[in-house]
């Protein structure tokens, strides 16, 4: 969904005018990859097919879809999603996979957080929420007005908030495993050198 998702975002999509309908194909097509995304995961522990390839490549997967997004928004809305912005989201998401690389090839993984699980849902609603303000500063429903663009803003700093924080989680979680794997290590290569007879 990825390409389809950057040219319906990109100047050559045909279909544009003042009715939307270019946010809206692009928010709905983000929220589908985003659900198909959860409804993976949870097929997978249902069934209990989970896998270490699977552990690896469903946050991959995710992240790159996230990473484009917001590459995509920069140019999109330059308004709401400041480079910045990007660049501190899309180091957060390659930190984490880089430390879930180092975690499995230490012999124990990285499981999702509470913290973790609540960037995911903002991250979606931030991006939706942008695309949407690209046309339109609000909706009028009757007497009430949603203000879409100060709801990207304020969604967008929230993410960035909640992006760092769910890091330094992460890297205190790893940390601890990391250092309980050294731990385990030398107590066993101590072990071996007790066991260990020299032969003259």
């Amino acid at each position: 969904m990825i390409p389809l998702l950057l040219w319906i975002l990109s100047t050559h999509f045909p279909w544009q005018g003042p009715a939307g309908p270019q946010e809206i194909l692009a928010s709905v097509l983000f929220v589908l990859a985003s659900i198909t995304d959860g409804l993976d995961g949870y097929l997978a522990r249902r069934r209990g097919q989970i896998t270490t390839m699977g552990m690896l490549l469903d946050p991959l997967a995710d992240k790159i879809m996230v990473t484009a997004a917001l590459i995509a928004l920069v140019a999109y809305n330059p308004e709401v999603v400041k480079v910045w912005i990007a660049v501190v989201i899309i180091s957060r998401e390659f930190l984490i996979s880089g430390l879930r690389s180092i975690a499995s090839s230490e012999g124990f993984t990285i499981t999702a957080s509470e913290l973790g699980k609540l960037k995911t849902v903002v991250q979606i609603v931030s991006v939706v929420l942008v695309i949407l303000a690209h046309r339109w500063d609000h909706w009028q429903i009757g007497f009430l007005v949603i203000p879409i663009k100060w709801f990207a803003i304020a969604a967008v700093y929230f993410t960035v908030v909640v992006s760092t924080v769910s890091a330094v989680d992460y890297f205190i979680g790893f940390w601890k495993e990391i250092d309980h794997a050294s731990k385990n290590r030398r107590q066993a290569a101590v072990l071996s050198r007790g066991k260990s007879v020299k032969i003259t």
